[in-house]
C-alpha cells in the first residue's frame, strides 16, 4: 500500500490528491524519504520529500530549506542544487502517534525539494565541473540581510550539521563568528553529549582565544568577504544527476548546512573526508586563489577541519576526540601565544 500524501504537502504544492503519489525512496539516518509524482496543467512533476518527527525535524527542515535556496539563489544558472519548494508541519499523525491529535500538532514535519535523478547521464547539461560551480558560488558576494547595510557573516536561521543544531547569529567579524558560533558552541554540545572534559575544554578555549584571531582576524586575513558556503560538503553530499526532470545531467550538491562565511571554511570537511581528486583541487585554486597570507593556508584549513572533528565527537564520541586534540596541539604550539577573542 502506497503512503498517503499528507494534506499539508498537497496544499503547499497546490496539487490534487487524485493525481499525486508518494513512494519510499532512498534512506536517511534522520528522516524518512520519498519520491512524489504528480501532474498539473498537463505537466508531469517529480519532487523529493523528507518527513521527520519532533522539534529536531522542524529545525532541520527549516535550515535545509533556507540552505538549498541560498545556494540556488546565489546563481540559479549554475543548476548546482535542488530548489526547496516548501517545509512545515504535517496535518496527519503517523502510525504509532495518537490519532486524536489536532491536525496542526501532529508532531511531524516535511520538506519538499526538486527531485534529483542521481547517476543520470542525460545529455544537454552545462558541462560545468564541480570546481567551476563551487568557485562561482564562493566568489558570489552574500546578500545584505534584512536590517543591515552590508553583507554579514552568519545565516538567517539555525542549520543542522548532521544532528547538531548550529545557531547562526549575524556577526561583522568572521573570526568572532567562527570562535563563538562554531568552536565554542560545538564544545558545549560535545560536553553535553559526552560529559565534562577539562583537557578538551582548555584546548578549544586556547584555539578560540588565540589561534582564531591570529589566523582569521580582521585586517590579517586579506580579501575575505561573506559568501554562501555549503557547510557539509563531503563526497556523500555531492553527485551527478538531473534536477527536476529538466535539462541534462549536472554536477550537484545536496543536504547543505549553509552559512555566509569565508569560502575556505568549505574546504575543511572536504579535506577531512577526501573524495575530491587532485584535478578538482588544481582547478578550484586556479579559480579561487588562496587567501593571503597564502603561507598560512594549510593551518587555516586545519582550523576549519577542527570544527568537524569536534562535531563528529559530539555526534559519535570515540576517536574523533583524538583527531581534534592533535589539530589543536599543533595550532596552539604555532600560534597560541598571541591574540584575543
Amino acid at each position: 500500500m502506497l503512503p498517503t500524501v499528507d494534506p499539508a504537502i498537497l496544499s503547499a504544492l497546490n496539487l490534487s490528491p487524485t493525481s499525486t503519489k508518494l513512494v519510499s525512496h532512498g534512506g536517511s539516518g534522520f528522516s524518512s524519504t520519498y519520491k512524489l509524482t504528480s501532474s498539473k496543467d498537463g505537466h508531469d512533476l517529480t519532487y523529493f520529500v523528507k518527513t521527520g518527527t519532533g522539534p529536531a525535524a522542524e529545525v532541520m527542515f527549516r535550515g535545509e530549506h533556507a540552505s538549498l535556496n541560498a545556494i540556488h539563489d546565489a546563481d540559479p544558472t549554475l543548476h548546482f542544487c535542488p530548489r526547496s519548494h516548501a517545509h512545515g508541519a504535517m496535518r496527519r499523525a503517523s502510525d504509532g502517534l495518537a490519532q486524536h491529535q489536532e491536525a496542526s500538532s501532529s508532531g511531524r514535519f516535511f520538506l519538499v525539494t526538486d527531485f534529483i535523478e542521481l547517476g543520470s547521464s542525460a545529455p544537454g547539461g552545462s558541462g560545468m565541473s564541480l570546481a567551476k560551480k563551487l568557485a562561482r558560488l564562493h566568489t558570489t558576494p552574500a546578500p545584505v540581510p534584512k536590517g543591515y547595510e552590508r553583507p554579514m557573516y552568519g545565516f538567517p536561521v539555525a542549520t543542522c550539521c548532521g544532528a547538531t543544531v548550529q545557531e547562526n547569529g549575524w556577526k561583522e567579524s568572521w573570526a568572532d563568528f567562527y570562535a563563538n558560533h562554531r568552536l565554542r558552541a560545538i564544545l558545549k554540545e560535545g560536553v553535553r553529549k559526552n560529559g565534562s572534559d577539562a583537557q578538551l575544554t582548555e584546548a578549544v578555549e586556547k584555539v578560540a582565544t588565540a589561534v582564531v584571531p591570529r589566523l582569521l582576524g580582521d585586517g590579517h586575513l586579506k580579501g575575505v568577504y561573506p559568501v554562501v558556503v555549503h557547510g557539509d560538503l563531503w563526497s556523500g553530499n555531492h553527485g551527478r544527476g538531473r534536477i527536476g526532470g529538466k535539462g541534462g545531467a549536472e554536477e550537484v550538491v545536496y543536504d547543505p548546512s549553509c552559512v555566509y562565511g569565508h569560502s575556505e571554511y568549505e574546504l575543511g570537511i572536504m579535506r577531512m573526508f577526501g573524495g575530491f581528486g587532485s584535478s578538482f583541487w588544481r582547478e578550484y585554486e586556479e579559480l579561487v586563489p588562496k587567501a593571503e597570507p597564502k603561507e598560512e593556508w594549510e593551518d587555516r584549513i586545519a582550523l576549519y577541519e577542527l570544527y568537524h572533528h569536534l562535531n563528529h565527537f559530539a555526534l559519535f564520541g570515540g576517536g574523533y576526540r583524538s583527531g581534534a586534540m592533535s589539530i589543536m596541539r599543533k595550532l596552539v604550539a604555532k600560534y597560541g601565544s598571541s591574540g584575543s577573542a
